[in-house]
């Protein structure tokens, strides 16, 4: 019966086969040259067209890359257009991780079955200077391809600007043409930032929005499979962060877009021809996770090439989906579950650079999904909390053994308020943040909302800051940190603590209303030792020298006494001699 059922596969691969040589396949490579962590790309001629190319149930175009250590892999390929009524135009695009001589063929399926493989081709990879992929590390760093650590700094800038923002007091500045990828996330860079969080949403990079949302004008509505102009500007976005070195978490999808008038014009819904009688269905029906599966294999044959994709972010608050009332729906909690469980598995078998996974929750946890093996790090938002940042980053990271990220914070959620009346506590919050991420054991520190709000009050270049101090602990530790604790202050100064082999970091804030006198002691456990100690002025982000100090007998050392003013932070930074 197998030899029966082989000779019959043969036998349809050869027919098939002869079918597709018949109308044949021409490839051409648009790289003049290839760089190691630069992109590689060819157009593919397809002397046939397809009822629906975007399915690889119909129709499955790969690249296989073989390096030159030998290493395989398969990168599937996008559809662009049909030229002709028997000609159909496709893209390739890859990353090289290697220098050296590679080759690659062409392989196709149609309806599960192999029907095509071409002959052999090779390209030369020389030396590049991107840091390449990121991959996940420890809880406080990534690695990247080319060896180095890398910690995440930066803010979530959302969206772009919209035609037609829903904010009581702050319509006029959310619309600012200005607030678009190409000003902020030079901006973000040039305040030494190099990471930042943003949605594909009805109003912003709708790739699966055939209806897309009133607020904005930048996007048109759509009968294509994946919206045009939402294509066009990913491919602007991409290119963009790779010229600019900055790294991305792209968030998927967003609660909101299952859930009152968005899911009425949402792709998978039965009335606009999707699958899904309700949003629960997008979790469970086979038809519906075949058509995600799909738009993830489209993600990754046209953009997957770009190491600024720093993660897959599969959902913005997906728990507001798991619970009626405040109340969980154990159904719905296990559905959501299986369902990442499901998808991360496939993403990281069809992604060839395996690069992070994550989703995100508001508040409430989903059962089950801080769990999940393929979800390589977690994550939350927190707002009017922000407090908390460190002793929640510690507890979930020990709870379920990897990183966790907080992936939104501010000082208030509620955009009805007008912050102005409390702009100053909003600034102070901002940078709050960035600190006690710093302090923490988190690959990427937490990402504060309300980009408009704060570029306006020119608090982005504040990022510089911190990123100066994070870049000095990462020379000086390598990130083989951990959390210390110091000797009890007072109740008006907070502290904060890391520390190597070779430093100790001690981060304190005044938030009390008045001047501080600051004395902190430190027990080393040690033998009497020379150590050097240095200053950081959190504000000013300058270092400055501090005499004295020394480890006494008994293992302890007493700073010196300083002043430290009413809402203002700074560092110590203990070497040992």
């Amino acid at each position: 019966m197998n030899l029966r059922k082989n000779l019959l596969t043969i036998c349809m691969f050869l027919f098939w086969g002869m079918q597709i040589f018949a109308s044949p396949i021409e490839i051409k490579q648009l790289s003049s040259h290839a760089t190691q962590y630069g992109l590689v790309e060819w157009r593919i001629s397809v002397g046939k067209i397809f009822k629906n190319p975007y399915l690889q149930e119909e129709v499955a175009l790969g690249m296989v890359v073989v390096s030159p250590t030998g290493d395989r892999s398969e990168h599937p390929c996008f559809f662009i257009e049909n030229k002709t009524e028997n000609q159909s135009v496709w893209g390739a695009r890859i990353t090289p991780l290697q220098q050296g001589k590679y080759s690659y063929y062409l392989v196709m399926a149609e309806n599960g079955l192999p029907v095509y493989e071409s002959e052999k081709s090779e390209f030369d990879v020389k030396p590049g200077n991107n840091l390449g992929f990121l991959y996940p590390g420890n809880e406080w760093v990534f690695k990247t391809s080319s060896g180095a650590s890398f910690r995440g700094i930066g803010i979530t800038f959302g969206w772009e600007s919209r035609s037609n923002d829903d904010s009581k007091y702050f319509k006029e500045l959310h619309e600012l043409p200005k607030y678009n990828y190409e000003y902020m996330l030079s901006l973000i860079t040039n305040s030494g930032g190099n990471y930042f969080r943003t949605w594909m949403c009805p109003w912003n990079l709708p790739l699966e929005w055939k209806l897309v949302s009133s607020d904005t004008d930048r996007y048109t509505d759509s009968d294509e499979h994946f919206n045009p102009t939402a294509i066009k500007r990913m491919d602007e976005l991409t290119h963009l962060c790779d010229s600019l070195g900055i790294y991305m978490m792209l968030a998927l999808d967003q609660a909101g877009g299952y859930l009152g008038e968005s899911w009425k014009r949402n792709n998978y819904n039965v009335i606009n021809g999707g699958p899904a009688q309700t949003p629960y269905d997008f979790f469970t029906d086979t038809e519906a996770k075949n058509q995600y599966k799909n738009r993830l294999r489209y993600l990754v044959s046209r953009w997957g090439y770009s190491c600024s994709i720093g993660a897959w972010e599969f959902f913005n608050e997906v728990d507001y989906l798991a619970y009626e009332n405040n109340s969980p729906v154990d159904s719905i909690h296990q559905a959501i579950s299986r369902w990442h469980q499901e998808m991360s598995e496939y993403l990281k078998t069809i992604d060839p650079y395996k690069r992070p996974i994550t989703t995100s929750i508001s508040h409430f946890d989903v059962a089950g999904l801080n769990s999940i093996p393929h979800i390589d790090f977690n994550q939350k938002h927190i707002y009017k909390n922000t407090g908390i940042i460190p002793a929640t980053i510690i507890d979930y990271t020990k709870r379920y053994n990897k990183p966790y990220v907080i992936g939104e914070y501010g000082y208030e959620w509620d955009w009805s308020k007008n912050f102005n009346d409390f702009g100053s506590d909003m600034d102070s919050d901002f940078k709050r943040g960035l600190w006690f991420g710093l302090f923490s054991p988190t690959p990427i520190l937490p990402l504060s909302w309300w980009w408009e709000f704060f570029e306006n009050r020119g608090m982005v270049p504040y990022i510089r800051n911190v990123r100066t101090m994070q870049d000095y602990i990462m020379k000086e530790t390598a990130w083989n940190l951990q959390v210390k604790e110091v000797s009890p202050l007072m109740e008006e100064v907070l502290s904060m603590t890391i520390g190597g082999d070779k430093s100790t970091y001690i981060y304190l804030y005044n938030k009390s209303q008045k001047s501080q006198n600051v004395a902190v002691k430190i027990n080393f456990k040690a033998p009497s030792r020379k150590v050097r100690l240095l200053g950081y002025d959190c504000e000013k982000g300058e270092f400055y020298n501090i005499k004295g100090g020394r480890i006494n007998n008994e293992g302890i050392m007493a700073l010196p006494n300083e002043t430290l003013e009413a809402g203002n932070d700074k560092i110590y930074i203990i070497q040992y001699q």
